[in-house]
């Protein structure tokens, strides 16, 4: 009767634990990405959904709203829309091809490992450790006319001092020199760790064929930064869309709307304005030009990568 008992018992002891671990382990992944898919829907789908759904709300008399696209139409027909976008487009060449170029260039100065290359890497690098309002208050006083540093030296080299900000014909190029000089260093990061991944066997056998410095740049580092010049190329455009501190901090968007990039368009119309379903057609054309100029980016480079199995 005992050894029946404890049976009973031993059977029943196995099967409990069995119980109690089922029902969990079944929601237990999904119990664990609760919080992540709660905060991921409340700041980032539920703000998407919004922003696509002011753009399609038109205010009507007495406050009444109904659906459809007039937002858009005011958008294109929008004369200050146009401008900045071509602001932009010129915004973004000047700053992803030098920027990029320059960072490119810097690692491929100082990828070995010494103590003066890690020097440099660190002076290079120390524009991304400010923020960007810093940066635009620094330049402010660089930029300063008649009494600025830019100007000081300009004048004791005997050339002519400029309103680098307040002269339409500069004051884009000179928002974009802050960026390419803050950007720069951020992207060295990127191809110093793509040309650590560069196998160095590769050079040894093709200086041995012959090959010089350009052809062995060309031929083998440049293809397998492939994947790594794609990244940075991504970064580099969304950098160009939204970055906008700078621009607020130095020249309003000024003067005459010829430093008035896409972001300051939308930060006018809807902080300015008080339009929000301007900016929000506007922020809907910018994000979706943005995605398929990445699509096309990453379609493109892909392209031309291969991989060795």
């Amino acid at each position: 009767m005992m050894a029946g008992t404890r049976a009973v018992n031993s059977s029943a002891s196995l099967a409990l634990p069995r119980l109690r671990l089922g029902f969990p382990r079944a929601f237990t992944p999904w119990l664990l990405l609760a919080p992540s898919a709660i905060f991921l829907c409340a700041f980032t789908y539920w703000p998407v959904a919004k922003v696509a759904l002011g753009s399609l709300t038109v205010q009507g008399f007495r406050g009444s709203r109904r659906l459809g696209l007039e937002n858009y139409a005011r958008l294109f027909g929008d004369e200050h829309f146009r401008t900045a976008v071509v602001n932009n487009v010129i915004y973004a060449a000047g700053t992803i091809v030098p920027s990029v170029a320059l960072a490119l260039g810097f690692a491929l100065a100082l990828r070995e490992s010494t103590r003066v290359t890690a020097l440099l890497r660190t002076l290079i690098v120390m524009p991304m450790l400010i923020p960007l309002v810093a940066a635009a208050s620094l330049f402010a006083f660089i930029f300063l006319p008649n009494a600025g540093l830019l100007d000081y030296y300009l004048a004791r080299f005997g050339l002519a001092e400029a309103n680098w900000l307040g002269d339409p014909s500069l004051a884009l190029g000179s928002v974009t020199a802050i960026t390419v000089w803050k950007n720069c260093g951020y992207y060295m990061l990127f191809f110093l760790a793509g040309l650590a991944g560069v196998p160095q066997d590769l050079h040894d056998a093709a200086r041995i064929d012959g090959a010089g410095p350009v052809q062995r740049f060309t031929r083998i580092t440049l293809p397998l930064l492939g994947p790594t010049l794609l990244f940075v190329g991504v970064i580099a455009t969304l950098n160009a869309l939204t970055q906008v501190d700078h621009v607020i901090v130095l020249t309003n968007g000024g003067p005459s709307d010829h430093t008035a990039l896409l972001l300051f368009y939308i930060y006018q119309q809807a902080h300015q304005n008080f339009d929000v379903g301007l900016a929000s057609a506007a922020t809907v054309v910018s994000v979706a030009a943005l995605f398929a100029l990445s699509m096309v980016s990453i379609r493109t480079l892909e392209r031309g990568i291969h991989y060795e199995t």
